[in-house]
């Protein structure tokens, strides 16, 4: 992507949304699976967007709340090649979130748990900077030049 002037594309933000939002739920089904899965007889999408299940009282709300926090540090890595600006990271990990606020909504009512809303928020913060961190890293390696190009000069 070139880094000049920003031209104003709707449909490349909406489509980066997205694939940004199936990413982080694809990872966060898979860290389920792996995490959760094994302890309880069915996985569902309750595990994903019910509230209640995001409980430090047993292990599997532990289980739970570590595969929200590494998907948060996935979707951090997806920013790196998704979005690719480290001043766009916060804009992109603060509308996944949101997203998946009113997806929690719709499925389980408003969040009342305090748990919930202190790992869904502890995940937008890690996202958020690792995010802009790796962005900012890529931003700032040097361009290589060619040698050809530099005996030419």
């Amino acid at each position: 992507m070139f880094y000049g002037a920003m031209v104003w594309d709707p449909w490349l933000i909406v489509s980066q949304i997205v694939c940004l939002q199936c990413l982080y739920y694809l990872t966060l089904g898979m860290l389920m699976s792996l995490l959760v899965g094994t302890r309880v007889p069915r996985l569902t999408l309750l595990y994903l967007f019910d509230f209640a299940t995001l409980t430090p009282r047993t292990p599997t709300g532990w289980c739970a709340i570590a595969s929200f926090l590494l998907a948060a540090v996935a979707g951090a890595g997806f920013m790196l090649y998704v979005i690719e600006r480290a001043k766009k990271c916060l804009d992109f990990a603060a509308t996944l979130y949101i997203i998946h606020l009113f997806i929690s909504i719709v499925y389980g009512g408003w969040p009342a748990s305090v748990t919930w809303w202190v790992v869904n928020i502890t995940g937008l913060v890690i996202m958020a900077l690792l995010g802009e961190y790796l962005c900012i890293r890529r931003e700032l390696k040097e361009i290589p030049i060619s040698s050809r190009l530099r005996a030419s000069v």
